[in-house]
């Protein structure tokens, strides 16, 4: 399993929180996406939470279309 350096893709306030926290924080939780990011993901998608983003079908058909990638070349 892949490990993940939380201060590399949380913002300082949130790379000392458990898990389950971070997943209802708000996708500003992520480094380099702002409120404003947050608010225009929630008007386009309904996503509020990291959660939500993680679960966004367009994300994971993106997700799966990548991981394809290699094999089609």
């Amino acid at each position: 399993m892949a490990t993940v350096d939380l201060e590399k893709v949380l913002d300082k306030a949130w790379a000392d929180k458990d898990l389950p926290e971070i997943l209802q924080a708000p996708v500003s939780a992520l480094k380099g996406v702002s409120d404003r990011d947050g608010d225009l993901l929630r008007e386009a998608f309904g996503v509020r939470t990291v959660a939500d983003l993680a679960d966004l079908k367009y994300v994971r058909w993106a997700q799966a279309l990548a991981a394809l990638a290699p094999a089609a070349k």
